[in-house]
């Protein structure tokens, strides 16, 4: 056992704590002792063993006591424990050199830590789950299974019905997740056969659509109101606000796309402004794809989306997805209806046509150019600057006299699927990268909470050098030379990767030895990760036996 260890001539393993002033160790990264050697020379005092080397061997052992100064000793743990530790695979080596060329320097030389851009992204994300801005005093408290609420959006008339509506953020009480509530004020469900559509849409599920959860009916707010479910995919924002500047009022013009009063100036040219700010058609057709993705996955259900406009399409990073699906269908659901299929046709015949003109209005830069009267000339235009298959695709989806299937479009994207494989892939690695070094991270983060449970101490079972005697006071040599060294000149070493290599091979429990000293400069210890893993492991089983209560 590790109470075997000593310090010749200065008891540090005695109960008492040995003493301690204020000069931080001098210690720099030492190479390792040299080789075992054999010529030792054993001596037993009061049942402990102290090993010398001969004269004529100096060569440091594993397990030896050496008069280095007249008041300087090195000790060579000696213990009975196993040390047959082996190396396992899990320290992180750094970026792969397939991932560290996609990456910029800056983002590479932060090797062990989460890149700024992706670490910002997740934070503004956090902060807008976690914000609490809700002052009205008009929000229930709580509405069914969710709590919580904080108002989104507040819309006098919904985009597609005759009713205001109101987007919610919402917790759900048992579970704790957030969702994305919206309700349609004064809505009376005329019949309940409308959830079997409801649960067509719940058992859909598609990377580019937002997954509807539930819907039920609810006079907490006052009135009969409809509410609608969905998953809440926070920091989002609108192909409208996104790709499609905002001009000043000037008239009453209507967005074909909405539905809803959103003027436009006829006086500014379409073509003079769309020149200027043409979107790149690789991000066109990353859209494309995402989109009729989507809509594909909605079709081959039996279902429409009847929702395709640029205000109820979100982006979420590079993702692209469909929001508000499945309010259409409840709110005009008709139990009557006949030829359901033949509605449906017609419904995923809209669908197409909404899909090209979404797709000309990006290309041109405008809701403009979607005019019965401007479709013409943005085509033209799209001929100009775009590739064929561009203009290919918009005229099958702009073309009602045929019927029109979503799958047709996919020979017209055709390799283009592949640079879009690519770049998801290409996103992938990157992503499972950062994520190797959160596994380490955290990893190293359980360690850190080990020393610090351990180190410092005040008493553990009325033992008030508990924490300062025996494994514990290796432990906190060994706090020291990862967070205390100090260069020759007394300048503070702070030295990352230093930490991280010794926090790995402590966990790895190698055969390497470490150099410790003691903070009065007077003592050395030279010990294997492979003991101070074992003191470690002893001393937190120690802490966890008496907070269980079982000793």
């Amino acid at each position: 056992m590790f109470s075997r260890l000593c310090f010749a001539g200065r008891n540090l393993l005695r109960n008492e704590s040995p003493q301690s002033t204020n000069t931080s160790p001098r210690i720099t990264p030492q190479p390792s002792p040299p080789p075992i050697t054999t010529n030792i020379h054993q001596e037993n005092v009061g049942g402990t063993t102290y090993f010398y080397p001969t004269a004529a061997n100096h060569q440091l052992t594993p397990s030896s006591t050496v008069n280095t100064t007249d008041n300087t000793f090195v000790h060579i743990a000696s213990s009975q424990i196993n040390l047959s530790y082996t190396h396992p695979g899990h320290v992180y080596p750094g970026p792969a050199s397939h991932v560290i060329n996609m990456q910029s320097k800056a983002q590479v030389s932060a090797a062990f830590f989460m890149q700024d851009e992706l670490r910002n992204d997740i934070l503004a994300r956090n902060e807008i789950v976690n914000s609490i801005e809700n002052d009205s005093q008009d929000i229930p408290l709580e509405v069914e299974n969710y709590h919580s609420l904080c108002l989104l959006e507040s819309l006098p008339l919904h985009p597609k019905l005759p009713l205001p509506s109101s987007t919610y953020r919402a917790t759900h009480a048992v579970t704790g997740v957030k969702y994305c509530l919206r309700r349609l004020h004064g809505f009376r469900l005329q019949s309940t056969k409308c959830m079997q559509v409801v649960d067509k849409w719940k058992k859909l599920q598609h990377t580019n659509i937002v997954q509807l959860r539930e819907v039920f009916t609810t006079k907490t707010f006052g009135d009969n109101s409809l509410v609608i479910v969905y998953d809440y995919h926070p920091g989002s924002q609108t192909l409208l606000s996104k790709y499609f500047a905002s001009v000043p009022e000037t008239n009453g013009y209507t967005d074909p796309f909405a539905g809803e009063a959103r003027p436009f100036s006829h006086k500014s040219s379409l073509h003079r402004t769309a020149a200027t700010s043409l979107l790149p058609e690789n991000e066109i057709w990353s859209i494309i794809i995402q989109l009729s993705a989507g809509l594909r996955a909605i079709h081959q259900a039996g279902l429409a989306c009847r929702t395709l406009d640029p205000t109820k399409i979100i982006v979420t990073g590079k993702r692209i997805r469909y929001s508000c699906v499945g309010i259409s269908d409840i709110f005009t659901f008709d139990p009557n209806q006949q030829n359901q299929l033949t509605v449906l046709d017609h419904q995923q015949q809209e669908d197409l046509l909404a899909l090209g003109k979404l797709i000309l209005a990006l290309a041109c830069r405008s809701l403009q150019s979607v005019q019965r009267d401007q479709i013409q000339s943005s085509v033209e235009l799209v001929s100009r600057h775009y590739s064929s298959d561009l203009r290919n695709i918009l005229i099958c989806l702009l073309n009602t006299n045929t019927r029109r299937s979503v799958t047709e479009i996919m020979p017209m994207i055709g390799a283009r699927f592949y640079v879009q494989l690519d770049a998801l892939q290409a996103q992938c690695d990157i992503q499972e990268d950062e994520l190797a070094k959160e596994m380490e991270n955290g990893r190293l983060y359980r360690l850190l909470v080990k020393l610090g449970c351990i180190n410092e101490r005040p008493e553990l079972n009325l033992d008030v050098t508990w924490s300062e005697t025996g494994d514990r006071y290796m432990l906190k040599l060994f706090r020291d030379y990862l967070f205390h060294t100090v260069t020759e000149d007394g300048r503070p070493w702070l030295n990352q990767s230093h930490i991280v290599q010794c926090l790995n091979k402590l966990d790895a429990g190698t055969m390497e030895k470490v150099q410790l000293m003691s903070r009065d400069e007077q003592s050395v210890l030279v010990v294997t990760y492979a003991e101070l893993k074992h003191c470690l492991d002893q001393a937190f089983s120690e802490l966890v036996a008496a907070s269980d209560g079982t000793v």
